[in-house]
C-alpha cells in the first residue's frame, strides 16, 4: 500500500496532492460539524517537549477544574478518558483528529490541547481546526530532508501561529524566549504574546510591555527531581518536578506560561506539576525489581539523545556500564542524523547493541550501516564499547536485559509509546516496548 502511495505521489502534480490534502481536511471537520468552533483549542508544536507540554498543560487545567481533552504521540483524553495513541503518527488525519474533537465536545471538553507536527501542517491537517493558542517549544533541525531545508521546516511550524492570528477571535501566543527563532514566532498579530524563558547568570529581567515574560531557574536536577523556580511578575514559586533531565523545567515552564496566560493562579500549576510521577515513554523507569535500571525514551534526534545521556549521568554509579539501545527511522527521513547519533551513542555508552526503530522501504542494514559509520568516527572510546547488531527489536531488547549487571543502565530508545512498528511497503506489527521489557525482566529475575 505505501509502495502504491508513492508512486501515485511520485507522478501526481505537487499542486493536486495539496488539493487533495485540503479538500480532506475540510470534509473532516464538515462530517463532524466543526466541533473546535466550540472548543477552546490550544496547539503545541516545536522540534522537542511536544508531548510533554501537553501532557503536562492537560493536568493543570484538570487541577484547575477544568474539563481538558487532547491528543498527541502519547496518549489521547476525550475529556473522560485517556488511551495510548494507537497510531503511528504524532498528529492523526483530519478524520481521527476531528473525530476526537467531536468526543470532546460531546463530553462537554472545554479545552482541547493538540499536538502539532511540521509534518501534519505541510499535509494541511490543521485546517477546519479553529485554534486560539499556539505554543512554540523550541526549534531544532528535524525532517530537513522531508522538508527541503530548515527554513521549510521552520515555515511549516509558523502555519500554526499563523492560523492563530487569522483566527477572527485573534488569540494568544507563546514561544520559548531562548530559542534562536523566537522573533520570528513573536511577529504574528494576535491579542496576548508570551514568552518563557531561563534566567542565565547575570541575566536581570525586563519587562516588556507587549509580552508577558515568564522566567524559570533551575535550582537542582537530581536522580529523582527537578527543582525549579518559575516567576511572573515577580510572584516566585519553587516546583519540584518528580521527573528527572533539566530539559523537563522548560517544559513544565512552557505548560505553566499557557495556564498563566488562561488565569489560572500560579499555586495551582505548581500543585500539578508536583503531582506527575512520570510520563509514559518518556525517560520512563521500568522496575520489576531488578538490581539494575531500566529506561524506556522516544529519543531519536542528536539533541534528545545528548539530554538523555546527560540526565542519567546523575545516575551511574563508577562501576555501571551503559547499555543503550536504539535505530534510527527510515523512509528516507533525516539520514544525516544517523551517524552523529552513534557518535554521541559511542562517547556515553559501554554497549551498544543497534536495531530496528521503523525502518519502513529502507534497507534496515544500511541504516545500521550509517549509523555505526558515526562510532566509528569515534575513536577514542570505542575500544570501551562493544557493538552488537540485532534488527529484531524483541531480540535485541532480551540481549540488553541479558548483559545487565548490578548497577548498569539500560536505555531503550526511540520508541517510548509508539503501538506499531513499520516496515517495507507500509507493513506493520504491533509494538508495545514496556510489556516486551517487562516480560523478559520477569523471565530474568525469576531464573537468576
Amino acid at each position: 500500500m505505501r509502495s502504491i502511495k508513492k508512486i501515485v505521489k511520485k507522478f501526481t502534480p505537487p499542486m493536486i496532492i495539496n488539493i487533495f490534502y485540503i479538500f480532506k481536511a475540510y470534509l473532516a471537520a464538515f462530517f463532524y460539524g466543526f466541533p473546535s468552533k466550540h472548543l477552546t483549542v490550544i496547539g503545541i508544536t516545536g522540534t522537542k517537549g511536544k508531548s510533554t507540554s501537553v501532557y503536562m498543560l492537560g493536568k493543570i487545567f484538570q487541577e484547575a477544574g477544568f474539563k481538558v481533552g487532547w491528543s498527541s504521540s502519547m496518549s489521547f483524553h476525550d475529556g473522560k478518558k485517556e488511551i495510548t495513541n494507537p497510531f503511528h503518527m504524532t498528529m492523526a488525519s483530519p478524520f481521527i483528529i476531528q473525530k476526537i474533537l467531536k468526543k470532546m465536545l460531546k463530553n462537554k471538553v472545554q479545552f482541547a490541547i493538540l499536538e502539532v507536527t511540521s509534518e501534519g501542517i505541510k499535509q494541511y491537517r490543521h485546517l477546519g481546526i479553529y485554534f486560539k493558542t499556539a505554543i512554540l517549544t523550541n526549534l531544532q533541525p528535524e525532517h530537513i530532508e522531508a522538508h527541503g531545508g530548515f527554513e521549510n521546516y521552520k515555515r511549516a511550524k509558523m502555519k500554526l501561529f499563523e492560523a492563530v492570528s487569522k483566527n477572527r477571535k485573534k488569540g494568544i501566543i507563546i514561544v520559548n524566549g531562548d530559542d534562536e527563532n523566537a522573533q520570528d514566532f513573536l511577529a504574528f498579530d494576535c491579542v496576548q504574546k508570551w514568552v518563557f524563558k531561563k534566567i542565565k547568570n547575570n541575566h536581570k529581567i525586563q519587562s516588556d510591555s507587549s509580552v508577558n515574560e515568564v522566567y524559570y531557574e533551575i535550582i537542582n536536577s537530581d536522580v529523582k527531581t527537578t527543582k525549579f523556580i518559575l516567576n511572573y511578575k515577580k510572584s516566585f514559586k519553587e516546583i519540584n518536578l518528580n521527573l528527572i533531565g533539566a530539559f523537563n523545567a522548560s517544559n513544565a515552564s512552557a505548560a505553566g506560561t499557557a495556564a498563566l496566560a488562561f488565569g489560572i493562579k500560579i499555586d495551582t500549576i505548581k500543585k500539578a506539576l508536583e503531582k506527575i510521577k512520570n510520563l509514559p515513554g518518556r525517560m520512563e523507569f521500568i522496575d520489576q525489581g531488578q538490581d539494575f535500571k531500566v529506561i524506556i525514551d522516544l529519543a531519536h534526534t542528536p539533541d534528545s539523545f545528548k539530554a538523555v545521556f546527560e540526565s542519567i549521568k546523575k545516575l551511574k554509579t563508577p562501576d555501571a556500564k551503559i547499555i543503550t539501545l536504539f535505530g534510527a527511522a527510515g523512509g528516507g527521513r533525516d539520514k544525516w542524523k544517523r551517524p552523529v547519533m552513534g557518535k554521541i551513542a559511542g562517547q556515553n555508552s559501554d554497549y551498544i547493541i543497534l536495531t530496528n526503530e521503523d525502518p519502513y522501504d529502507d534497507d534496515p542494514q544500511q541504516i545500521l550501516l550509517e549509523i555505526k559509520s558515526g562510532i566509528d568516527d569515534y575513536d577514542s572510546r570505542i575500544k570501551e564499547c562493544r557493538i552488537f547488531e540485532i534488527l529484531d527489536r524483541e531480540l535485541a531488547i532480551k540481549k540488553a536485559i541479558e548483559i545487565a549487571k548490578k548497577n548498569d543502565i539500560v536505555l531503550l530508545l526511540g520508541k517510548g509509546t509508539e503501538a506499531t512498528m513499520v516496515f517495507e511497503n507500509g507493513r506493520s506489527i504491533s509494538w508495545d516496548e514496556k510489556r516486551i521489557v517487562t516480560k523478559y525482566l520477569t523471565t530474568k529475575i525469576r531464573t537468576s
